[in-house]
C-alpha cells in the first residue's frame, strides 16, 4: 500500500477528531448538557454511532462518549522510514472520522436546526437546496428498493465534475442503472447538486439524486441510510458491528465517486467507508490501493475518466445490474419515476382537470389484436404547439392463454409507473382521472405519443410475459373518441369494484400469503384475504393470486386456510400451519381480526399502526405521512421501530388505509366504531368510504365523530370531543376486559 494513502488518511482522521472535539467543546460551553439530539423524524438516535457501538445519542453529553471512542481508534502516525503497510491502521482512522463527522452532524442539528430540507424533494425556489439525513419514512419508503432489486446499490459523489454538462451525463448514466445518488461536499466552490440544477436536471428521493449536504461531513448521511436498514429491516442488533458492516458489504452495494482534488479530509472519509467494502473511484491522481482485501475487489482507484467512472465504479463493486434497453429517443428506468415537469419545462398536457384522459386495460381474443400493433388515432405531440393541452384515452388490450379478466386492473396499475420511468414524462393518478406532463426537453429529443406504447409492449411482454401473448396499444387524441372510451370504462370500473367489494373471506377457501419483506423482517408472514388487504396497501388478493400466477415460486402463495378455529378473531388452522413453517417456527399463529388477541406480525413497510387508546374505550390509527404526535403517545416511527420487524404486539397491528373500511377490519375487537382518531389527512383521503362503512354499521355520521389532531393529540383532549359527539365507542363494551 502506499505510504502516502496512509499518511493522508490518518492524518485525516487526526484532523477532523480534533475538530471536532473543538466544536463539542465549544457547543457544551454555550448549551446544556442535557440539550437534546437528533436528526429530524428519525427513532434511532445518531445511526452510524448507534448501530455500530449500540450507544444511544440522545443529549449533547452522550455525544461525548463516542467522541472518546473516535480519539481511541487512531492510530499511531505514519513512520518516515518504515510503517505498516496494512489496511487495519488506515480503517481504524477512517472510522474515527466517520463517527467524527456524524458527531459533528448532530451538533449541526443543535446549533443550526434549519440548516437542511427534511423532506423527499429540496424547494428550489426557496433555496433549500441540501435535504439533510433521510427520515425514518423516507428510508422504510425507499429501502424497500434495496431489497426487491429495484435499486441495485447507490453512488456517493463527493466534489464536482469538470462540468455542468459532464455531472449530469455522469448521474444520468448511473440512473439508467436504477442506482441512486448520494450527493456530498463541494469542490472549487460548487457541488455535483450545484451543476445538476445549472443543468435542469430534478433533484430529491423522487429521481434518485439525493442533495445530502454541501459538506464532507454530510456524506455520513449515505452511511446512516446504509446502517439503519439492517437495524429496522434485518432486525440486528444495535452495537453488532460486524454483523452491521457485513450486512452492508454483501447486500448494500455501494461505492463512493471522488470528483475533484482529494484532500486529507475526503482521504479519511473514504478510508472510513473501506470498512463497509464501499471501494472509491476518482477522478484525480491519487495513490490506489488494487489489491483486494475489505472490499470485493480494488479499494481505490485513480484516474478514472469521466465517461467510463459509471461502468468502472459498477464492475470494482461487484455490481449486477439488469438494463432494459426500450427503443424510445428518451432515457428510461425507476430513477426518473420522482421526475416532475414544472411550469417552466412544460411542452404539453392532458387531464389534470384541464382535459379528459381516461386508461383501460382490457382483455381481448387472441384473433382480435396484433402484437406490437401501436396506434394513433388523432393529432400527435409535433402536432401540438408549446402550451397547449391536449385529450387523451390510452386502450391497452391484451391476449393470453393464461390472461384472466381479474388480471386486467392489475396490468392497468402499471402504467402510472411505466410512463413515469420515462425521462421528461410525468404521470398522475389513474383510470378516468390521469395526468400527463410532457416536457419541452423529451420533446426536443424526439417523443411522441407512439413511444408510450413501446414502452407499456415492451414492459408487459418483461414483466408479465407468463400470462400475456399479445400487447395492442390504442391511443386516442380527439375529445369525442376520448369521450367515448370514458363512458365504456367507467362501467368496466364499477364492475371491477363491485367485484373485489363482493369477495368475502368465508367466500374463498384460498388466501395467499406474502413474504417479500422477510428479508429484512425474518419472522414476518403477511396473509392476505378478501377482506384483509396487506399491511403495505400494496396488494390485495387479487393482486397476490396474479402475483402466484405469474410466479408460482415467488412470494405470494396460495394458502389453504382450512379448519376456522374462531370466526370472530379470524383465526385458522391451515394459515397457522402455514405461518408456523413460513416463519421457521418463530410464529405459531395470528388471528385477522383483532389487534388485541395475538395480532397479524408486523414488518416495516406498513401504510398505517392502529394503537389501543384505554381511556377512549377505542382506538387510534396513524399513517406514515403524519408526522406528529399521536393520542397513544407515540409518532409513526416510534411505532413502527417499537412494533415492526415481524412482531405480533397485541395492542397494535399495522395494515393498509384500505383495509380500515373493510368489512372484517377489527371486527374482533368492535370493528371501525372502535376508531376515536387519526390523522385529518388520512380521514379526508378515505372519507367516502368512511361515510359509507359508517352507514353500513348504523352511524351514518361516524366520520364527523372521528377525532383528528385539530381536537387533540393526547387522549385527555380528545375525550371530551368523543362525549360531546356521542362517539358509539363509549357505549360499547370494555375494550380491555
Amino acid at each position: 500500500m502506499s505510504k502516502l494513502v496512509a499518511f493522508a488518511a490518518i492524518q485525516g482522521g487526526y484532523n477532523v477528531v480534533s475538530e471536532v472535539e473543538g466544536d463539542l467543546r465549544n457547543v457544551l460551553a454555550a448549551y446544556n448538557a442535557d440539550t437534546k439530539v437528533a436528526f429530524p423524524n428519525t427513532g434511532y438516535y445518531l445511526p452510524v454511532i448507534y448501530s455500530l457501538t449500540g450507544h444511544k445519542v440522545e443529549t449533547l453529553e452522550d455525544l461525548q462518549k463516542p467522541m472518546e471512542f473516535a480519539r481511541g481508534l487512531l492510530p499511531p502516525h505514519i513512520k518516515r522510514v518504515n510503517h505498516l503497510p496494512y489496511l487495519g491502521p488506515l480503517l481504524d482512522a477512517g472510522m474515527a472520522a466517520i463517527i467524527a463527522y456524524e458527531i459533528k452532524e448532530g451538533i449541526r442539528a443543535v446549533t443550526d436546526p434549519d440548516f437542511y430540507y427534511p423532506h423527499e424533494d429540496p424547494d428550489l425556489d426557496a433555496g433549500k437546496i441540501w435535504v439533510g439525513p433521510a427520515d425514518d419514512i423516507i428510508l422504510r419508503k425507499r429501502g424497500i428498493e434495496f431489497v426487491d432489486g429495484t435499486a441495485p446499490g447507490f453512488a456517493a459523489i463527493v466534489g464536482a465534475a469538470p462540468s455542468p454538462e459532464i455531472a449530469k451525463a455522469i448521474v444520468e448514466d448511473y440512473q439508467l442503472k436504477n442506482l441512486y445518488i448520494f450527493c456530498a461536499a463541494s469542490h472549487n466552490g460548487t457541488s455535483v447538486i450545484d451543476q445538476l440544477i445549472e443543468a435542469g436536471v430534478t433533484i430529491g428521493w423522487g429521481t434518485r439524486i439525493v442533495p445530502f449536504g454541501p459538506d464532507i461531513s454530510s456524506a455520513v448521511f449515505a452511511l446512516g441510510f446504509a446502517n439503519r436498514v439492517p437495524l429496522i429491516f434485518q432486525n440486528i442488533t444495535p452495537g453488532d458491528y460486524k454483523k452491521v458492516l457485513l450486512y452492508n458489504k454483501d447486500r448494500i452495494f455501494a461505492f463512493i465517486n471522488a470528483l475533484g482534488d482529494v484532500g486529507t479530509h475526503w482521504a479519511c472519509a473514504a478510508a472510513g467507508c473501506v470498512n463497509w467494502g464501499f471501494p472509491t473511484l476518482a477522478d484525480t491522481d491519487i495513490p490506489e490501493i488494487l489489491p483486494t482485501g475489505i472490499c470485493t475487489y480494488e479499494h481505490v482507484v485513480a484516474n478514472v475518466p469521466h465517461d467510463e467512472i459509471c461502468q468502472k465504479s459498477v464492475e470494482v463493486r461487484g455490481l449486477k445490474v439488469h438494463v432494459s434497453e426500450i427503443d424510445i429517443p428518451c432515457a428510461f428506468g425507476p430513477a426518473f419515476e420522482g421526475e416532475r415537469v414544472r411550469g417552466k419545462d412544460l411542452y404539453a398536457q392532458c387531464g389534470g382537470g384541464k382535459s379528459p384522459c381516461t386508461e383501460l386495460t382490457k382483455m381481448a381474443e387472441m384473433g382480435d389484436i396484433d402484437d406490437g400493433k401501436i396506434e394513433i388515432i388523432g393529432p400527435d405531440i409535433t402536432d401540438l404547439k408549446e402550451g397547449d393541452t391536449f385529450p387523451l384515452g390510452v386502450f391497452v388490450q391484451i391476449a393470453g392463454r393464461e390472461f384472466q379478466e381479474d388480471f386486467e386492473p392489475i396490468i392497468e396499475r402499471q402504467i402510472h409507473h411505466l410512463v413515469n420511468y420515462i425521462q421528461g414524462v410525468m404521470h398522475i393518478g389513474q383510470r378516468d382521472i390521469a395526468w400527463y406532463r410532457i416536457s419541452k426537453s423529451a420533446v426536443e429529443k424526439g417523443f411522441t405519443l407512439r413511444d408510450i406504447g413501446v414502452v407499456l409492449h415492451a414492459k408487459f411482454h418483461q414483466d408479465f410475459g407468463k400470462i400475456l401473448d399479445k400487447v395492442q396499444v390504442t391511443l386516442y387524441t380527439k375529445k369525442k373518441d376520448v369521450d367515448a372510451m370514458t363512458k365504456g370504462a367507467k362501467a368496466d370500473y364499477k364492475k371491477r369494484d363491485e367485484r373485489v367489494e363482493k369477495m368475502t373471506d368465508e367466500g374463498e377457501e384460498i388466501y395467499y400469503s406474502c413474504t417479500l419483506c422477510q428479508s429484512f423482517a425474518p419472522n414476518h408472514v403477511c396473509t392476505v384475504s378478501p377482506e384483509r388487504t396487506g399491511l403495505c396497501g400494496a396488494y390485495n388478493w387479487m393482486d397476490c393470486k396474479a402475483s402466484f400466477e405469474i410466479n408460482p415460486t415467488g412470494p405470494n402463495q396460495p394458502v389453504e386456510k382450512g379448519e376456522c378455529l374462531d370466526p370472530v378473531l379470524g383465526q385458522w388452522k391451515g394459515v397457522n400451519d402455514f405461518v408456523y413453517k413460513a416463519s421457521r417456527g418463530n410464529v405459531t399463529h395470528y388471528n385477522f381480526y383483532s389487534m388485541l388477541v395475538d395480532p397479524m406480525t408486523t414488518c416495516g413497510c406498513c401504510e398505517c399502526i392502529a394503537a389501543l387508546l384505554p381511556s377512549c374505550n377505542g382506538v387510534m390509527t396513524v399513517s406514515r405521512e403524519f408526522f406528529d404526535d399521536t393520542p397513544c403517545g407515540m409518532k409513526f416511527t416510534t411505532l413502527a421501530g417499537v412494533m415492526g420487524g415481524g412482531q405480533s404486539s397485541p395492542g397494535f397491528v399495522g395494515h393498509s388505509k384500505f383495509n380500515i373500511t373493510q368489512g372484517k377490519f377489527i371486527k374482533g375487537d368492535g370493528g371501525l366504531l372502535r376508531m376515536v382518531w387519526m390523522p385529518k389527512s388520512l380521514k379526508e383521503e378515505i372519507k367516502e368510504r368512511i361515510i359509507r362503512r359508517g352507514k353500513e354499521l348504523g352511524v351514518p355520521d361516524l366520520y364527523d365523530k372521528i377525532a383528528d389532531e385539530t381536537v387533540g393529540t393526547t387522549e385527555e383532549e380528545i375525550l371530551p370531543f368523543l362525549e360531546k359527539v356521542g362517539h358509539p365507542a363509549l357505549e360499547m363494551d370494555p375494550i380491555i376486559g
